[in-house]
């Protein structure tokens, strides 16, 4: 094991009692608004610079002919320029907003990597700059981690583990890992939050959800009130490792029979709130020389386990790798090639309501179906003040007729079309939860990744494939049956009443023109039909073979109800 060759420093005596000396309070109610107060004068300081960056920036660019209001900017920009730091005052607002967030610390360098993935709502000067932002973070001295370890499992080093590795395998913003071997002799990785990280984000956390309100009245086309309150969501749980180690055993449950790919497994016993304790996967990234020292058919092997993972996490399952590119990725060589994903304390979850929704765009897209894919792609955003779905449908289908005219002459990317269609969706204030910016930073990687070991990938072709299989598993009647089981309690109450409701439609349909809005039909239709259709589909199945006619009416019942006519 990696011992600490210095020896432990004596314990301090204590002091003998000074009549003159104030003790320590030890209850101090204000501690933690002095806390916050110093850390906003420090994140003040930095934004006000980055506003004062910003007018400096803008006054060069403006033309010589920009007149007197020209004047007055520039005249305000040179003012501005003498206070800010000389070794910034130069660069571009883009590189300044980035090496800005990279001195408040962790928090806003987490800020930054989420606001480079929304492609869609920023402009992509600084979303390309803000990418800068997933390179390495310096680690903390190895001595810092060994002490953290100890106090979060309660026993020194050696009793805990063999050999643990003092150079990080990686250095993030609130984390980084150690190679490790178990006492047991079990290869491991231990991941462990950098001390004082929780607290320094909880704070900062705090203060965003201010600014998030004073920034959106300045930009709400660009919605950083929404930005800030996700990156909040995303950021809580990685703060928490035991939430990482749940993502793990989800992931492996959900691929337990397609043994090929890889999840760590979790050791529980050595892990807390701030330190994980995972298996190590032996293996080697994409686009490193080995991949290419593998045979052909193991290459295609690779890029076909890879899609097959990627879409059933997003389109089966709802439930995906959210910090996906090719570094959380691993290679495992072997008498068969299998494919594993690290690094899992980022993850975006589908409702089944939009995955549905998702399941279906996609298989419109692969399928070159444009005008139902844009259908699909509009019900799942959020309608913004003064949005227009119908011109979002029509700039959309314009853009994938555009896209699919390219993919003739091999020049097509799908996940850059849904990436373009999203960006339309703020010209027309249609908006997207960053959940469906993930999903598309998946696509990129698994692109990106597939034409790395197999130059000649058809993305296309491949997606029909699997997306197809995933498709047509919502037909089986074994998950119908699912389904119907789990909205049975519902779906018998409705059963029940529908005499009752028959008769009030029926009523209704006598009176001399209803009002649309206040006839019980528009509330009732749905209904009505669905659960007519849901009982002929279990009678069907109860009382004969036809499972394709039993199926279909129990599919028609559950679409009816769900859309409430």
């Amino acid at each position: 094991m990696a011992e600490d060759s210095r020896t432990p420093s004596p314990s301090p005596v204590p002091a003998a009692p000074d009549s003159g000396a104030v003790p320590p309070l030890l209850f101090q109610p204000l501690a933690r608004y002095r806390r916050l107060f110093r850390r906003w004068l420090r994140i003040n300081g930095q934004w006000c610079g980055l506003l004062a960056g910003g007018l400096v920036a803008y006054a060069r660019a403006l033309p010589p002919t920009a007149g007197r209001g020209g004047w007055l900017i520039r005249r305000a920009a040179v003012l501005a320029a003498r206070r800010l730091d000389p070794a910034l005052v130069d660069l571009p607002f883009a590189v300044q907003l980035r090496l800005r967030l990279e001195r408040l610390g962790p928090t806003y360098i987490k800020l930054g990597q989420i606001m480079a993935v929304r492609e869609d709502m920023l402009p992509r000067v600084l979303t390309d700059e803000l990418k800068n932002l997933f390179d390495q973070v310096p680690a903390v001295p190895f001595a810092t981690i060994r002490a953290l370890i100890e106090a979060e499992l309660g026993q020194p080093l050696p009793e805990l583990f063999a050999q643990v590795e003092e150079r990080p395998l990686g250095s993030a913003s609130l984390a980084q890992v150690h190679r490790a071997t178990t006492r047991a002799g079990q290869a491991v990785v231990i991941k462990a939050l950098k001390p004082g990280v929780r607290e320094t984000v909880l704070a900062d956390l705090v203060l965003l959800r201010l600014l998030g309100g004073v920034l959106n009245r300045l930009f709400p086309h660009y919605q950083p009130a929404a930005i800030i309150r996700e990156f909040r969501v995303y950021t809580v749980r990685e703060l928490d490792l035991t939430t990482e180690a749940d993502h793990g055993e989800t992931f492996a449950a959900h691929f337990h029979d397609l043994p090929a790919i890889v999840f760590p497994r979790i050791v529980r016993e050595l892990s807390s709130a701030s330190v994980l304790t995972m298996e190590y996967l032996e293996g080697f990234k994409p686009g490193e020389p080995a991949t290419f020292d593998l045979e052909e058919a193991a290459r295609t092997r690779v890029v076909k386990l890879g899609a097959l993972a990627i879409l059933r996490m997003l389109y089966r399952d709802g439930f995906f790798h959210a910090d996906l590119h090719a570094g959380n990725l691993l290679i495992l060589p072997g008498p068969e090639v299998r494919v594993g994903f690290v690094d899992l304390g980022m993850v975006g979850r589908f409702g089944d309501e939009t995955r549905r929704r998702l399941l279906y765009y996609y298989h419109a897209l692969v399928n070159g179906d444009v005008e139902k894919a844009a259908w699909h792609l509009s019900g799942i955003a959020d309608l913004g003040p003064g949005g227009n779905p119908a011109e979002f449908r029509r700039a959309v289908v314009e853009l994938s007729r555009r896209f699919l005219l390219r993919a003739r002459h091999g020049d097509f990317s799908i996940a850059r079309l849904i990436l373009e269609s999203m960006r339309l969706g703020s010209r027309y204030r249609m908006y997207f939860r960053v959940d469906l910016v993930l999903m598309v930073k998946a696509l990129v990687t698994f692109e990106g990744v597939g034409r790395m070991v197999d130059p000649n990938l058809d993305v296309v072709a491949l997606s029909r494939l699997y997306i197809g299989r995933i498709f047509r598993e919502q037909f089986q009647v074994k998950r119908l049956a699912r389904e119907l089981w789990r909205n049975g309690p519902e779906l018998l109450d409705l059963a029940g009443r529908l005499p009752e409701l028959l008769a009030r439609s029926s009523r209704a349909l006598d009176r001399p023109d209803p009002a649309p809005a206040a006839s019980p039909l528009m509330g009732l239709r749905g209904a009505i039909l669905g659960a007519a259709c849901v009982l002929g589909g279990v009678l069907t199945l109860l009382q004969s073979d036809a499972w394709l006619l039993g199926g279909g009416l129990l599919l028609a019942g559950f679409w009816c109800y769900g859309r409430g006519g």
